[in-house]
């Protein structure tokens, strides 16, 4: 296996990160040889009972000061889960996506949890009830979600990128070198990026400048909507890395739900319509031709862009094979998926 996997690290062109949330995932990505962390997704970290109550606490607060006081109260939690990350991850890079599912999937509550909540922040029952249907939507995933949440309630992004940075310094000072990269997700517009970039780059040179450290960071993009692709240049003279998100860039991009489709999308295989399950196998005649024009886009005005992909296409062979055609720089997987993207990356370029 060792020689086997020598081989493949000796010829492929493409580096291999991971898709993974906590210190212990991130010490079996880099047994398995990750590179670096492709994404690590923040709002996995939120649903720890003990944090749970305080994202709810926030959703549900009336006004701003009492959000940016809830939002607060997760500060050390993601500064404890970033230094964990940090730490076993030391001298590679680490991209860490910004909060992104809707504000729904923190408040499906029962009536028991309602009554807890609303004996917590000191308010009726029926107000948690109001809030809670207030926030439903019908199509969350194509709705109020990723940079849309940063974007309505910054103080939820300047609490993540205060903790990335406080975290940054103080794994710094224990003599690790620190590289991380953060990236805001479901971007349609450069003028969303520009906003969150600046939420970001706020946190930083208050924080760095308090603690008097200086810590390289990147601000880049997730690439998941058709209009982001087709936008790319406008988008790279601003970010300075892409991710590819092929999960929702397939839903997107489809027209399909990845959490429904699998009812038909057999059949679609069976008759000759689809040849593969598009959310296991890239669809290359369509995802795949967004990826190459976003990357062409992109580099023509950036030409050192770095761009990458942490769908579930990171670990796919044939995937692997055509983002090292596409000219990418790493793909990003589950880690016990690396293994397979490596050697696969150095099929695809013995061709």
């Amino acid at each position: 296996y060792a020689k086997l996997m020598k081989w493949a690290d000796e010829r492929r062109q493409i580096n291999v990160r991971t898709n993974c949330e906590t210190p212990r995932d991130a010490q079996q990505a880099v047994a398995f040889g990750a590179e670096g962390i492709g994404l690590a997704r923040t709002e996995h970290m939120f649903f720890e009972p003990e944090r749970i109550i305080h994202v709810r606490e926030m959703i549900l607060s009336s006004t701003e000061e009492k959000r940016r006081e809830a939002v607060m109260k997760l500060l050390p939690f993601q500064k404890a889960d970033f230094l964990g990350i940090f730490k076993a991850m030391a001298g590679l890079p680490v991209t860490v996506r910004l909060l992104d599912p809707p504000l729904h999937e923190f408040v499906t509550l029962d009536d028991g949890q309602m009554k807890e909540l609303a004996g917590h922040m000191g308010i009726s029952v029926d107000v948690v009830r109001n809030r809670v249907h207030q926030l439903h939507e019908l199509n969350p995933m194509l709705g109020h979600r990723g940079c849309r949440l940063g974007i309505t309630y910054p103080e939820i992004t300047e609490m993540q990128a205060r903790a990335i940075f406080e975290a940054a310094v103080k794994v710094k000072r224990r003599g690790v070198d620190v590289r991380p990269e953060i990236m805001i997700p479901l971007v349609s517009t450069v003028e969303e990026f520009v906003n969150q970039r600046k939420v970001v780059d706020d946190q930083a040179e208050k924080v760095l400048g308090a603690m008097g450290e200086q810590i390289p960071y990147l601000v880049g993009t997730m690439i998941e909507l058709p209009r982001a692709a087709l936008t790319a240049d406008l988008i790279a003279a601003k970010a300075e890395f892409f991710s590819f998100g092929t999960n929702d860039l397939t839903q997107t991009t489809l027209g399909l739900s990845r959490d429904d489709a699998g009812r038909f999308l057999p059949l679609y295989v069976e008759k000759g319509i689809f040849p593969e399950d598009p959310f296991r196998v890239l669809d290359e005649g369509g995802v795949g031709q967004l990826i190459t024009m976003a990357t062409q886009k992109g580099r023509a005005v950036r030409p050192g862009l770095k761009v990458g992909i942490c769908g579930e296409h990171g670990g796919e062979e044939r995937s692997v094979r055509f983002f090292h055609h596409a000219g990418l720089d790493y793909v990003s997987c589950s880690p016990f998926r690396v293994p397979i993207a490596r050697l696969a990356a150095g099929q695809a370029a013995l061709g």
